[in-house]
């Protein structure tokens, strides 16, 4: 237990220190996203309300009782905004790391072999990218049905390829290096130079492609919900953006002030803070290379 506490007490330190290290923006996005992942977390204790059981009248406007308001059922809007974060969080983040971990894998073998397999890799992403992603991600999300874990199978599918060709860029510049070359020649097989060796010199850069793709699981996980294709049972913002432009003649009354820009703002706000911090990150990554 005393080692437990003293390792996390050592990684809070360590990403205190990164943090500061980072610009302004860097900093604020930081705190945008910090706050947004505790709201998720703390859903149940931050909304008074039910995200799916009626609370309220239908439709009705923000108050001290329903701080954003009520849907056409009557399910308070702050409630729903606050479990969608931790659904947003949760896709972006899963996304981010099976596409992320994935293609530095790919680009790792592609990089360090070479030849055929380095060939072969490269022809598959060259097809995966001039494929056009948001038809196929429609059609694979219609084939495997609306689901959670479906959705980030298909965003990470159209993801990798980004990560794998800068990292494989990165392989093919390391294997250069005098260290690498001696360390290969005293017998060092994949695994040693990979564990002990390339995976440290690409961490920087693995980072940022990570809090980039981040942003773009969260965007392209609210379209598929907006388009129908997400999970019915959740509460993710784009679903209630979904429900909401469905409803007759949204733009002809006030409703769309607080059902339409809730969801909206919280997920321009969390997807610009994502891009903040990936700029941020990679101007720091930058400066260490």
């Amino acid at each position: 237990m005393t080692e437990l506490k003293k390792r996390g007490s050592q990684f809070l330190h360590n990403t205190y220190r990164i943090v500061r290290r980072l610009p302004p923006s860097g900093q604020v996005a930081v705190i945008l996203i910090s706050l947004v992942l505790l709201t998720g977390l703390f859903a149940d204790w931050l909304s008074p309300h039910s995200h799916v059981l009626p609370s309220g009248n239908a439709l009705q406007p923000p108050d001290s009782r329903h701080w954003l308001g009520t849907d056409e059922l009557g399910i308070d809007l702050w409630a729903q905004i606050c479990h969608g974060a931790r659904l947003s969080i949760f896709v972006g983040l899963g996304t981010a790391l099976l596409a992320g971990l994935g293609g530095c894998l790919i680009g790792i073998l592609s990089g360090y072999f070479g030849g055929m397999t380095d060939r072969l890799i490269m022809r598959l992403t060259d097809l995966m990218i001039v494929l056009p992603d948001l038809p196929l991600m429609i059609v694979l999300g219609v084939f495997l049905g609306p689901s959670l874990y479906n959705i980030i199978l298909v965003l990470a599918i159209f993801s990798w390829t980004g990560p794998a060709r800068i990292v494989r860029s990165k392989i093919l510049s390391m294997k250069q290096e005098k260290y690498i070359t001696v360390a290969a020649s005293y017998g060092a097989g994949f695994v040693h130079l990979t564990t002990r060796h390339f995976l440290p010199g690409i961490l920087p850069l693995a980072a940022v492609s990570i809090i980039r793709l981040t942003g773009r699981a969260i965007v392209a996980e609210a379209g598929l919900s907006f388009l129908g294709l997400g999970d019915p049972t959740s509460k993710s913002w784009g679903l209630i953006l979904n429900h909401a432009v469905q409803f007759k003649g949204i733009y002809f009354t006030e409703f769309w002030k607080w059902w339409v820009a809730a969801p909206l703002t919280a997920i321009t706000l969390l997807v610009v803070a994502i891009a903040m911090l990936a700029r941020a990150s990679e101007t720091l990554a930058n400066s260490k290379l």
